[in-house]
């Protein structure tokens, strides 16, 4: 009896896992079909949108002066775009460096800072009509053409794009291994979503929207997971989310083990608390057939990758110690993981370099499991990512 609670228990988890694995593994099947480098033909003229910049910078000293030099190098009508720094607890020194420059630089304060603080109050501030506005991270750093295509991409009449956001360091273990994480979420949520039909993942950054759509719905960020509520908001009124991945946004790695565990404890907060809220709408999504809020929905239960190879490598070694004849099943799914990830990366990334940091993954993937009992349901506080 006591072996037949372990073999139902076995099969449960292995279940529950397969999950996680069959969504992972259908996504990267669908990659496949488009494998097409990354674009650069020169793009046509076309009526130049006006956009509205955003740049929210919370304590960014070290680097938001730069991001802002360089995007001002736009090839771009300057009358047609308009920069709006948040600042928010930065240097004088840096504000001054800033007040320099053609932008607005807004100060405010905060009893408790975020960035969904950070774009209702740019919103509120600025004054102006736009077509777009363009949301970027303190530490990005964009092609001088990145608002031409954007405008170009815009004529075909998308209201929302997420860019392709791409590594621009890798200088450490963890830095390369955050840069191919990044990548795999790109194959997998945004490329092959798009590829049949459905609506790509925002990220953060590199985010553009309808101006007058953005404005109106950015009041109502209530989280620290703004880009998902802002997602959940668009697949709701069944607007598509277009995947450029012709247009780069250089995003600086985490370069450290305790920034890239404080970067995913905030992630899997917003993934918790995302799913949490999504399901008081499922049924209406059900009932109308919205293919994309039900696939969101879906995404918000799978395990972590990191956590979900950690779990797979470990069940596999014990079920193989406690009933090896059991354990076939669970070196299948590891195999079929790992199988499925290898597709999503670009194959540019696939080099003996990358995968010599398994050690450090594996590190990585137990601080992550670690993080589990930290996750704040309510995602409401501000964990910030350091830039060293």
């Amino acid at each position: 009896m006591f072996w037949s609670y372990i073999h139902i228990l076995d099969l449960l988890l292995w279940a529950f896992m397969s999950i996680s694995v069959a969504y992972i593994t259908f996504y990267a099947l669908v990659s496949l079909f488009s494998r097409k480098g990354i674009k650069t033909v020169d793009v046509p003229e076309s009526p130049e949108s006006t956009f509205l910049v955003l740049f929210p910078a919370y304590s960014e000293d070290r680097v938001i002066v730069g991001s802002i030099k360089k995007f001002l190098l736009q090839n771009y009508p300057q009358d047609k775009y308009h920069v709006a720094v948040i600042s928010d607890h930065q240097q004088e020194s840096t504000e001054r460096l800033l007040s320099d420059l053609p932008v607005t630089v807004l100060r405010p304060v905060f009893e408790k800072s975020s960035k969904a603080k950070a774009l209702q109050y740019a919103i509120s501030e600025v004054s102006g009509q736009y077509d777009y506005v363009v949301v970027l991270d303190a530490d990005n750093i964009v092609e001088t053409d990145f608002l031409h295509r954007l405008n170009f991409l815009l004529k075909e009449g998308y209201k929302a794009v997420q860019c392709h956001r791409c590594a621009k360091n890798s200088d450490s273990s963890v830095s390369v291994l955050d840069g191919v994480s990044e990548e795999i979420n790109n194959t997998l949520f945004r490329k092959a979503h798009n590829l049949i039909g459905l609506s790509s993942a925002l990220i953060g950054s590199g985010m553009c929207f309808d101006y007058s759509w953005f404005s109106s719905h950015v009041t109502k960020l209530t989280t620290a997971g703004e880009d998902r509520e802002l997602e959940v908001f668009l697949l709701r009124e069944g607007i598509y989310i277009k995947y450029a991945d012709d247009i780069l946004v250089f995003d600086e790695k985490v370069s450290s083990a305790d920034n890239f565990q404080r970067q995913r404890q905030r992630w899997m907060s917003a993934q918790v608390n995302c799913f949490l809220s999504m399901l008081r709408h499922l049924p209406e999504a059900v009932i109308r057939l919205n293919i994309n809020y039900m696939d969101k929905t879906i995404q918000q239960m799978l395990i972590p990758r990191s956590m979900l190879l950690l779990g797979l490598l470990f069940m596999s070694f014990l079920i193989s110690i406690i009933a090896p004849c059991w354990s076939l099943k669970w070196w299948s799914l590891l195999l079929l993981t790992c199988l499925s990830l290898f597709l999503a990366i670009p194959v540019r990334l696939r080099t003996k370099s990358v995968f010599s940091k398994v050690g450090t993954l594996l590190r990585l993937s137990i601080k992550m499991a670690r993080n589990v009992r930290h996750i704040d349901h309510k995602n409401e506080d501000f964990i910030h990512t350091d830039h060293k």
